[in-house]
């Protein structure tokens, strides 16, 4: 008797039909891009992934994506990641959201987020801008520089995401680059296959607020060579080979901070960071809270009756 093979997941499979009304040239678009290569990649079948968003250009993900998707509040992102991985923690949960979102209004969650250790990824869309609300300055724009949008130049110091990502407890922090599509479509699917929580910084370019960080000025068309450089292109090892070797993890982590503020010649972009620990949800299982079966299903979710809410109501 012939055995069926499943046919292969492609990108097309994670497209969804919603029309996409983001600028003409805006980096968003590589890391959708991106994610819907990793996502066929790992095969990983649509109702197995659901895609989380908080407020901002970047919160219009999960409508473009063939996936679970979840669009919350201003910088909610991450209570609304946790609470679906921990009620089904056999889902891929995916949290996408702006450098402001993440790193302003959202900062006391993404700093819990990664104490928890979670096994869930964080893509954050990091363009020195608050977009959707006309340019404003956000927490990663580097003191002094105006963008078009500004009315004058920030006068304050600059947040750097790879160093809050290591000092927050996350055990897998990278950076990518929005219009490198494969570089960071391979950087979105490390982040996924890691045990624990990833974030991933992704330098994207807004060509409608900011003139500074442009694709040409990444490409560094003003200079001999592009502005950014593959760590996996150097003899730079993230990996900490013994994560109870408290002198090595300190080391790493060092050596990460230290590789994050490089910014004199060419910027790094790839993985800082990557350590394989127990998560959050394994320690849940070991005291017994963590239920093994997801809280609600599709099943029950529509065959519930009901009518008994409808009569009390009435």
């Amino acid at each position: 008797m012939a055995t069926v093979t499943a046919p292969s997941l492609t990108v097309k499979d994670f497209k969804s039909e919603v029309h996409n009304d983001w600028c003409p040239g805006c980096g968003d678009f590589g890391i959708v891009t991106a994610l819907q290569m990793a996502l066929a990649k790992l095969q990983l079948a649509p109702h197995q992934v659901v895609v989380v968003s908080g407020i901002g250009c970047s919160g219009k993900t999960p409508h473009y994506m063939h996936t679970y998707g979840f669009h919350t509040l201003h910088g909610r992102v991450m209570p609304s990641v946790t609470g679906l991985k921990l009620a089904n923690h056999k889902l891929t949960v995916i949290g996408v959201g702006g450098d402001g979102d993440a790193y302003g209004i959202g900062a006391g969650h993404f700093v819990n987020g990664g104490r928890r250790n979670l096994d869930i990824t964080y893509l954050v869309f990091n363009n020195d801008v608050y977009a959707l609300t006309k340019g404003q300055a956000s927490p990663t724009i580097k003191k002094g520089m105006k963008t078009k949008s500004m009315s004058e130049a920030s006068i304050m110091e600059a947040l750097n995401p790879v160093a809050l990502g290591l000092a927050c407890g996350y055990t897998f922090v990278a950076r990518g680059y929005a219009l490198d599509v494969k570089h960071l479509a391979e950087l979105i699917a490390q982040g996924i296959r890691h045990r624990g929580s990833a974030l991933i910084d992704i330098f994207q370019t807004c060509p409608t607020y900011n003139d500074l960080h442009t694709k040409t000025w990444y490409e560094g068309k003003d200079k001999s060579q592009s502005r950014l450089l593959k760590l996996e292109e150097t003899d730079y090892d993230p990996v900490v080979h013994h994560p109870s070797d408290s002198g090595e993890v300190s080391r790493k982590k060092a050596q990460a901070l230290l590789k994050s503020e490089e910014d004199s010649e060419r910027l790094p972009i790839g993985v800082f960071f990557k350590m394989e620990v127990p998560t959050y949800e394994e320690y849940l299982r070991q005291k017994g809270v963590l239920s093994e079966e997801p809280q609600a299903t599709l099943d029950t979710i529509f065959r519930r009756d009901i009518q008994p809410l409808l009569d009390a109501l009435a």
